[in-house]
């Protein structure tokens, strides 16, 4: 059976760019703090504006934002922040910028007091994603008591950016949670591999 006979979670609709996201990444558990990175900043310039846009930007973020390194990221100073409100590859927003910047350092505290950014975050979940077994879009929540809760102990950490609609949809794409719909075959996949 090739991918394009599989049933898929409409969202992603028929865009190959989509389409590669949602069967390829969309949902994996990530375990490497960088990727873990890249997420954060991505969906925290995300708000506001639909994902397609972000993922048509990403290779020119993975440029602006030196692959995602945070400890480069967070010795950016003004003259990088210039550099990227100047670069019309990724979304030249002034606030989500030095948001960037900014949790690219707590990152890095974060990571300092629980070995890795990742160990921290899936503690939340005890290390095992949370399969959910939603039919259709209309159930799948924006947030819940899980992102609520992550919200809440990020931003006591000084990250921006990351309210909880932001961290649900965070979580959804580091594979935390499996959202995908019980007839999409991510969803299958992605749950055996726990």
């Amino acid at each position: 059976m090739t991918p394009r006979a599989h049933t898929r979670c409409a969202w992603c609709g028929d865009d190959p760019l989509y389409v590669a996201y949602h069967d390829h990444e969309w949902g994996v558990p990530v375990r490497d703090d960088r990727h873990m990175f890249e997420l954060l900043v991505l969906e925290g310039a995300q708000a506001g504006l639909a994902w397609i846009t972000i993922l048509r930007k990403r290779e020119a973020y993975r440029r602006a934002f030196r692959g995602f390194d945070p400890a480069r990221v967070a010795r950016f100073g003004e003259r990088d922040v210039a550099r990227l409100l100047a670069d019309a590859g990724i979304v030249r927003n002034r606030l989500k910028i030095a948001s960037a910047v900014r949790n690219a350092g707590t990152f890095l505290d974060v990571q300092a007091r629980h070995g890795t950014f990742c160990d921290y975050l899936w503690g939340f979940v005890d290390g095992r994603p949370v399969v959910n077994r939603w039919r259709s879009l209309a159930e799948v929540p924006a947030r819940t008591e899980l992102s609520d809760r992550i919200s809440k102990d990020l931003k006591q950490r000084g990250f921006n950016f990351v309210g909880s609609t932001i961290v649900y949809a965070h979580l959804q794409s580091a594979g935390l949670v499996n959202d995908h719909l019980v007839g999409c075959f991510r969803h299958r996949e992605l749950a055996r591999r726990g």
